[in-house]
């Protein structure tokens, strides 16, 4: 047996991760002061996201060797090792990988490749044995405590996040009768989330929820390509998951394209909540090439390439 009944299961692996687009360098984001906090979070919530709980997994080190970001993995459950693996082996976390990358770096699209090793075995090989890759990830036992940058960085995400909590309670106390399904817009400049921000075309935009003037915009602009913009939130919205589009599409067929969008953003910010932000419809926008509809929302003038 892999672990006898006294002894804790432990395993450990190496996640290997690479960007595909030319320009995004993750071993340098990851160097750089400013954009390492964004890819550790980006790491930690998809790492959750593939065993089920913040806990299911522990990064012990991040190497940066490029062009390669490789997270050493530490294992202290068998059931959570095979979640880990599911979720792995269905593309579910290198999804879920990109998608936090996207919000956390507020860029457009993160593309990767994965690769899962333990020891000598590339266990992308066997993935259909899920037993064999269990006894390789137990068999390498991790030799070291997790780095002191990476237990930094696990303080650094648990101040920031009771900080958000925090402020989002007060504001809530506030801002009561946003739960109502009758008005799923806060009102403009209250119970914003200031203490966050994004970059797009090189300046700093406070990443505020989306205002009724923004989902009005949006919905009178975008035109046919709603549903690509609809596509892009799914990856991080369950709410828009399929097959909700096309049924947004068929119910307000006769309606027309503007009431199509309409709803489309309605969905996502009944759905969403305060994490219906400006910066998540700015990064769907550019994914689909729709600059200038984003820079309209950001109150930018479009510039006469755009």
């Amino acid at each position: 047996k892999m672990a006898g009944s006294s002894t804790p299961w432990i395993g450990s692996a190496y996640l290997f991760l690479q960007s595909t687009c030319k320009t995004i360098a993750l071993p340098a984001l990851y160097e750089s002061s400013q954009k390492k906090p964004c890819v550790f979070k980006a790491l930690k919530l998809a790492l959750a996201d593939s065993t089920g709980s913040v806990n299911g997994v522990d990064m012990l080190k991040v190497h940066c060797s490029h062009p390669h970001l490789i997270v050493q993995l530490k294992f202290c459950k068998r059931e959570n090792c095979r979640r880990f693996l599911r979720s792995y082996r269905e593309g579910a976390l290198q999804k879920s990988l990109q998608s936090h990358l996207q919000l956390s770096l507020a860029t457009t699209t993160v593309p990767l490749e994965v690769e899962l090793k333990a020891g000598n075995e590339h266990l992308d090989k066997m993935l259909k044995d899920e037993d064999h890759c269990l006894e390789c990830i137990y068999r390498e036992k991790p030799d070291r405590l997790p780095d002191e940058e990476i237990t930094e960085l696990e303080e650094c995400l648990k101040s920031l996040m009771l900080h958000q909590s925090t402020n989002n309670n007060v504001a809530g106390k506030d801002c009561s009768s946003l739960k109502s399904p009758s008005r799923p817009h806060p009102p403009t400049g209250s119970c914003l989330p200031t203490q966050l921000t994004f970059i797009f075309q090189g300046q700093q935009f406070d990443n505020r929820t989306i205002t009724p003037d923004d989902h009005q915009k949006f919905a009178k602009s975008v035109s046919k390509k709603w549903k690509q913009v609809g596509r892009s939130l799914q990856k991080s919205c369950r709410a828009l998951r399929d097959p909700v589009i096309d049924n947004l599409a068929l119910e307000y067929d006769r309606e027309g394209l503007y009431e199509q969008a309409y709803q489309m953003i309605l969905r996502f910010i009944q759905s969403e909540g305060k994490r219906a932000t400006i910066a998540r419809l700015v990064a769907a926008l550019e994914e689909n090439g729709l600059v200038s509809l984003a820079e309209e929302l950001l109150g930018l003038h479009p510039s006469e390439d755009c």
